[in-house]
């Protein structure tokens, strides 16, 4: 395990390999599971505040979810995530014309129309964040869905922290990222 300020690491995030595959699982993250994406607290404001710009990036059945569930619901366990359609895929996500599941959000926020690139539980995936008392645990979600991100992975020899540097740093900040990959090679030149 990494402890990187109050942040506890898996060996997993650095050891195993990862990196997505969508033209193989076709987005399955953002179908398969009980429920839609986690959010943060502070997530479900701006999901409501951005839901006028992220609509055109939307289906007509993922409008038609958010407006009967709302920007957000709340699951049995008092926790909150994104609707979903029938209890399936996200209702933020859209198929493109090769079937592949894309997030309407992430998509408004490439076309420059919002600031916000999509949930940060989705932009750490396969990470998963355990909020302790003072402290997070992140640790590697490992799914039969993503079988083919383990494969390209490993042919790439790209481990899981790599791969999401970039929400990690957006999680964590850039010093944090940096103290990380310190200790990271720091063991492997012991």
């Amino acid at each position: 395990m990494y402890v990187v300020q109050n942040v506890y690491i898996s060996d997993d995030v650095v050891d195993e390999k990862f990196v997505c595959d969508l033209s193989q699982c076709k987005g399955a993250c953002c179908v398969e599971g009980d429920f839609g994406a986690p959010l943060e607290p502070e997530e479900r404001e701006i999901l409501e505040r951005l839901l006028p710009k992220i609509k055109p990036f939307l289906s007509p059945e993922g409008i038609k979810a958010i407006e009967k569930q709302g920007a957000f619901i709340r699951d049995e366990e008092g926790d909150f995530s994104t609707p979903t359609l029938a209890d399936r895929e996200c209702a933020y996500a859209l198929y493109d014309a090769h079937g592949i599941l894309k997030c309407g959000i992430e998509q408004a926020y490439r076309a420059g129309k919002i600031d916000f690139p999509k949930p940060i539980s989705c932009h750490l995936y396969p990470i998963r964040i355990t909020k302790l008392q003072q402290e997070e645990a992140l640790n590697y979600h490992q799914w039969d869905v993503c079988d083919a991100a383990c494969t390209l992975g490993n042919a790439l020899k790209i481990p899981i922290y790599k791969f999401l540097k970039d929400a990690l740093i957006r999680r964590y900040g850039e010093a944090w990222y940096a103290e990380f990959e310190a200790q990271v090679e720091e063991r492997k030149n012991q």
